[in-house]
């Protein structure tokens, strides 16, 4: 569902549940953000999410997979850990039961990764295959991350490359190089489990997980809810091999568009910056990395410890005063 239209549907639901009633919701429909927390004691907070998709990928257990880390995702953009999940499955009565349990495997595999434990589930005939997790993490109340605390002055770091959606768009269509397609997967497939670690370990201001609504619009959320302005750098932000080819062939998926409908008006772009590129930044990411506003004095330490950890990082750009994305050669 587009973002907007999302936006439109859980609005007279605010009404239902407010904030006063439910005064232990520390984060939910009225301050929407990547999860929900309830806080349970003072020292424990749970994360509750959600999420499943179609196949973005051909092998069974890679889908289960990636599936598997893309629902984790939003636990460890919260700043929380992975206790326990549940499956959430739709498929067709044909598809063989070999196939069902690869994904199931490559699913309860990722939880056991996390340090979770994967304790049932539910699953439904649908035309076409569906699957992810419902999600519980913990999380001390206090440490808590949401989007909305970036500041002027803070420098923005992401964990992981960007373009892997156009990559697994291209693979669909059988126009994708075979070399570009492992390194792809192996990004989906990772969680951002230890990046959320050091994330916590070092301090930061805000973070989101960078998923369907794009780089630009996951940051421009990060923007509205801190009150702040965030400037991206093109030629900062890493791409996995093969993206800006397809960028060039204008392999876009759907969701491109959307993304670029509802958050378009928000972005302001550089002259200079082609329209393939322009294009590349609104696409829809699956398990992409955490987006950091991190303080400047801390950047140097961030890194340090990222690299340490055998950690991906990139510095990609700065929160300024103002409203929305800006985006610069």
């Amino acid at each position: 569902m587009a973002p907007e239209a999302l936006a439109h549907v859980l609005r007279p639901l605010q009404s239902l549940f407010r904030p006063e009633r439910f005064p232990a919701l520390l984060v939910g429909l009225h301050v929407s953000d990547d999860a929900a927390v309830y806080k349970v004691t003072d020292d424990v907070a749970v994360i509750q999410t959600l999420d499943f998709f179609t196949p973005v990928v051909d092998d069974p257990y890679d889908y289960g997979a990636i599936a598997a880390a893309n629902a984790m995702s939003d636990v460890y953009a919260m700043g929380g850990e992975v206790a326990l999940a549940l499956n959430i499955c739709g498929f067709p009565p044909t598809l063989p039961a070999e196939t069902i349990a690869e994904i199931l495997r490559g699913g309860a595999e990722k939880v056991l990764e996390a340090g979770g434990a994967l304790a049932g589930g539910h699953t439904v005939d649908d035309e076409e295959p569906k699957y992810g997790l419902a999600v519980m993490g913990l999380v001390h109340p206090n440490r808590i991350l949401t989007k909305g605390g970036a500041r002027p002055g803070d420098l923005l770091a992401l964990t992981k490359p960007l373009g892997v959606g156009i990559i697994a768009t291209a693979a669909k269509g059988d126009a994708a190089d075979p070399a570009h397609v492992p390194p792809a997967v192996a990004s989906m497939k990772r969680l951002n489990r230890d990046a959320a670690r050091l994330a916590q370990q070092v301090g930061v201001h805000a973070c989101t997980d960078v998923t369907g609504f794009s780089l630009l619009g996951h940051g421009y959320e990060m923007a509205e809810r801190s009150g702040a302005r965030l400037r991206f750098h093109v030629e900062r932000l890493p791409f996995v091999d093969g993206a800006a080819r397809y960028a060039d062939e204008w392999l876009f998926p759907a969701g491109t568009c959307r993304n670029e409908t509802c958050f378009g008006r928000h972005v302001d772009f550089a002259p200079g910056i082609p329209d393939e590129m322009r294009q590349l930044l609104f696409t829809p990411e699956t398990s992409g990395g955490l987006l950091l506003a991190v303080a400047s004095e801390k950047v140097d330490r961030l890194t340090a410890e990222f690299t340490g950890a055998g950690q991906p990082i990139w510095i990609v750009g700065e929160v300024a005063t103002g409203q929305g994305i800006e985006t610069v050669a």
